[in-house]
């Protein structure tokens, strides 16, 4: 048979791709840089605090990071679009309830169904059934899907804006919840079949030696598996205590808000191009030969920001955390079914997206308590570039012997 030509492949794959790619979009409206954007209103309406507030905005993303953890592995015994028709009118449900939200309960509540059924479960849903779906192409299936949380990064925080003056904030959150049921609608339509893995050749693609199928209960166990999880969890981490703070920062260095706004777009291209040139680069070195060196351009990026007051800092950071981010956008959909298989990856992918999900969090609550402890957000940025350091330093034997495993596996 005639080897299927690589230019062919985002139109041969086009349905799966697409829904893929609509999942990381409709996943922005729990993200923390979509939610962010209207910390001042909520702010305001409920009479809370920098640390009041990201406390319970922690609080309600580890309720969902631990409802992840037992509800994920559905996506290993359901089909997507049973998943997707589940899962879509829940976000809409906390898109609708965050513009009610008239007290605590009721924005708690939201900010629940948000976290989970948003940043949690439609990009769990995207990344496991690509994961499942793809092996030959897996990276560049991956890196091509998440363009959607690329695009909901570039475009929906400007047209979110541009709505709440015209008509109010709590009109955003209307339609986001409109627009996720419609959108959820066409992702079920897409994966009306599920796609058979196939071979570069066409055929279909056999089981992978290396790891055929590891259970949750295994990984767990495994002493590999946590240095992983210090290094994949840091870009969630990060990214949302800056953009969560980003409002603060801007007020405290007196940088007119439009500096960090028009500051997105070029981290929007960078991640664009990055997750698809990671992509390309897993699918020929694997995730693990990436591992030790995607957390080093955001390490730098983080030092700038946390010590030059100058604005031009604001844009070397979000350029720098562009590269990091688009390369983990891929490593994270490549190297878990690298390491651990396919069978159990829907439960594997559970605790690890609990575990994103909870890191996010954790980043905005910690920091706003620090910020109304004294603690400056210079100092918090730096620290946070140190982490990176330290991951990076961490996750590289790990790797090599990971590496090792992998080969003593295809020699057995």
């Amino acid at each position: 048979m005639t080897p299927l030509r690589k230019t062919a492949f985002p139109r041969r794959e086009g349905r799966w791709l697409l829904g893929g790619f609509l999942l990381f979009l409709l996943s922005s409206f729990g993200q923390t840089f979509f939610v962010s954007l209207f910390a001042e209103d909520v702010r305001g309406r409920h009479d809370l605090t920098h640390g009041s507030y990201g406390a319970l905005y922690m609080a309600a993303t580890l309720l969902g990071a631990i409802a992840l953890t037992r509800t994920g592995h559905l996506v290993d015994r359901h089909p997507a679009r049973r998943i997707v028709l589940v899962s879509t009118p829940l976000l809409a449900l906390g898109a609708v309830t965050m513009a009610y939200s008239a007290d605590l309960f009721t924005l708690f509540g939201a900010l629940v169904l948000l976290r989970l059924f948003g940043q949690g479960m439609m990009t769990h849903t995207a990344f496991t059934v690509l994961g499942r779906w793809f092996t030959r192409y897996r990276g560049r299936a991956v890196s091509l899907a998440a363009l959607g949380l690329n695009t909901g990064e570039a475009a929906l925080p400007a047209l979110a804006v541009a709505l709440a003056a015209a008509s109010g904030w709590q009109s955003v959150w209307w339609a986001a919840g409109f627009l996720v049921v419609a959108v959820g609608a066409a992702v079920a339509a897409l994966f009306r079949t599920e796609r058979v893995p196939r071979s570069a050749t066409g055929s279909p693609a056999p089981a992978a030696p290396a790891a055929v199928g590891w259970t949750r209960a295994e990984v767990l166990r495994d002493r590999c598996f946590y240095p992983l999880l210090l290094a994949t969890a840091a870009p969630a981490l990060i990214g949302n205590t800056v953009f969560f703070h980003q409002v603060h920062l801007a007020r405290t260095r007196d940088w007119p808000l439009e500096v960090l706004a028009s500051a997105f777009p070029l981290y929007a291209v960078l991640t664009v191009l990055c997750s698809l040139a990671g992509g390309l680069l897993l699918d020929r070195l694997t995730g693990l030969v990436l591992l030790p060196v995607f957390l080093l351009p955001l390490a730098g990026g983080l030092v700038l920001l946390g010590t030059v007051t100058a604005p031009w800092s604001a844009f070397a950071f979000m350029a720098l955390y562009g590269v990091t981010n688009g390369l983990s956008l891929s490593l994270f959909g490549a190297v878990w079914p690298e390491v651990y298989g396919t069978r159990h990856l829907g439960a594997i992918r559970s605790v690890v997206v609990a575990v994103l999900v909870f890191a996010s969090a954790l980043g905005p609550g910690a920091g706003g308590l620090l910020l109304d402890a004294g603690v400056g957000q210079p100092v918090q940025l730096v620290v946070l570039g140190g982490y990176c350091l330290v991951a990076s330093a961490l996750v590289a034997p790990v790797t090599r012997r990971l590496r090792a495993r992998g080969t003593a596996a295809l020699e057995s």
